[in-house]
């Protein structure tokens, strides 16, 4: 397999793909016409599951089979804490929220279940399970940050645009998608669709990508 094939065949496969990276909160970020306050309480909340979320990259470390994969996790969790992080503090800031608020936000529903499910994912299964269900998160912000960089019609939200559409950023996908690729190659073969194994890690690419339109409808609902 070459480089994001395996996320490619999971997306392409994944018929709710269009409802998260064309949903209408992300249509409200590139046109401007997104209410401050909704875009404020997704912060609080995804500051919430960034803490989280970097717990269950941190666990694909324990769940690695090779220093490379090690490597490559622990880049993202640097870049999770140390950057992504940053974004959400400093906007927040901005509008008189300190991070101490932000790390007291009480979860939302929608939240919970996500973060939990991803985490479970990893507990419960090997580093194949567990990247099924942070890929739609991780590599579904970099195709809408390139989208909107393109496409966008007001620089309302241009800073947050930037953020995900930057090669940094698009950095870390291309390294994710190389560790996919090289984990299902090592654990399931190079011709990984026939195995057993292709339609519940499809499932669960399915399912975290449901619960990422869910997020975006919370974020509508302040």
């Amino acid at each position: 397999m070459t480089y994001r094939n395996t996320f490619a065949a999971w997306r392409d496969n994944t018929p709710v793909w269009l409802a998260y990276t064309r949903h209408a909160f992300v249509q409200g970020l590139g046109d401007g016409t997104l209410p401050h306050a909704a875009f404020l309480h997704y912060l609080k909340q995804d500051y919430v599951f960034l803490i989280h979320f970097s717990r269950a990259w941190a666990l694909a470390i324990t769940k690695a089979d090779t220093v490379a994969e090690m490597r490559l996790a622990a880049s993202t969790v640097n870049g999770l804490i140390n950057e992504e992080l940053a974004l959400h503090i400093k906007t927040c800031a901005e509008a008189g929220i300190d991070e101490a608020t932000l790390f007291a936000t009480l979860e939302r529903q929608e939240n919970l279940a996500y973060t939990r499910y991803v985490l479970d994912a990893g507990h419960s299964g090997d580093l194949l399970d567990l990247l099924a269900a942070l890929a739609p998160c991780i590599m579904g912000y970099g195709e809408i940050g390139t989208h909107l960089a393109t496409t966008k019609t007001s620089d309302t939200y241009a800073e947050w645009i930037n953020t995900y559409a930057s090669a940094e950023y698009q950095k870390v996908c291309h390294d994710v998608g190389m560790l996919i690729d090289g984990a299902v190659a090592r654990r399931i073969g190079d011709d990984a669709t026939t195995s057993p194994r292709w339609a519940s890690l499809q499932a669960r690419f399915r399912v975290a990508t449901q619960l990422e339109v869910g997020f975006w409808d919370m974020g509508l609902d302040p």
